[in-house]
């Protein structure tokens, strides 16, 4: 009998009701994420594409994005779960979280990267009980963090070994600085390859698009820095701690769905056996997340 294969899922992607006040980092230039963002024009890319399903994650902060994630979650069987938010830092967080009781929540995250104080933020008592609390209880964390961070992610990291921790965005190498710097790449190289020394670490091969210069379109050399990134990847994490994740809508700006899966896509097949390439595109997803075919 042969083996099943695990669900097509694209592990990284949001939605959104369009408030301005609710998404700040929406600015000028990104006029195209500046409405409301929904299921309904996401699905028929997803399925395109051959994807079963998506992880819906937080692009706000507050307990009402968790909700209505959630909400969502529970009218569509596309979405396979969600990455919510919550304060970690608060004395009630095991009442808040015990509140969803909800089969597809899966983990939290929080716009580290957008901190006032990142490294602060992440040696903070309170926090990082609320951290360790989570993954008692089997929460996975999604970690938003930029390149200039990750030092500090790292040492974050290394205190939280108890479930999976995942690096969203490949940590969000500086793209625009490869092309007058190579030392720029071989500084992010090297603090992947210290994240990747963790198991219990995993990393979305994700939001690469948005990190080159995409207000001027993106460039046959962007799209050669891309695949240095994936290789990097490849090398630090190996084929099994690596997931697909398309960053829609914010995507968008720079490539379409279709062109974003493409590149990874075509990557994979020349790197990557056909099981290998069944983890890239949601067996590391589905393990990490527990979700069920």
């Amino acid at each position: 009998m042969s083996k099943k294969k695990p669900p097509r899922i694209d592990a990284h992607q949001h939605f959104w009701r369009y408030r301005s006040e609710d998404y700040p980092w929406i600015g000028a230039g990104m006029e195209l994420l500046a409405q409301d963002r929904l299921p309904y024009q996401f699905q028929p890319l997803l399925e395109a594409q051959d994807l079963h399903a998506s992880i819906a994650v937080q692009a706000r902060a507050g307990r009402n994005e968790t909700a209505f994630l959630l909400d969502l979650a529970q009218q569509e069987r596309c979405i396979a779960g969600v990455i919510g938010w919550e304060d970690m830092s608060s004395p009630a967080l095991a009442d808040h979280v015990a509140q969803w009781e909800h089969g597809k929540l899966l983990g939290f995250r929080h716009q580290l990267q957008d901190a006032d104080d990142t490294a602060g933020l992440l040696t903070q008592p309170a926090f990082n009980a609320g951290i360790a609390w989570l993954q008692q209880q089997r929460y996975v964390y999604d970690v938003l963090a930029h390149e200039r961070q990750l030092p500090a992610v790292r040492r974050f990291c290394a205190q939280h070994d108890r479930h999976w921790l995942v690096l969203d965005h490949l940590g969000k190498p500086a793209l625009k600085e490869f092309r007058k710097n190579r030392a720029a790449f071989a500084r992010w190289r090297g603090e992947l390859r210290e994240l990747a020394a963790m198991p219990h670490v995993t990393c979305k091969i994700s939001g690469l698009v948005t990190e080159a210069d995409w207000l001027r379109g993106l460039s046959p050399m962007d799209y050669e820095h891309i695949v240095w990134c994936l290789d990097a990847a490849l090398e630090a994490f190996g084929p099994q701690r690596l997931m697909f994740g398309s960053d829609w809508p914010v995507c968008l700006l720079a490539a379409s769905y279709a062109r974003v899966t493409t590149v990874v896509g075509q990557w994979a097949q020349q790197r990557l056996s056909p099981s290998e390439q069944d983890a890239l595109w949601g067996g590391t997803a589905a393990a990490c997340y527990g979700i069920a075919a």
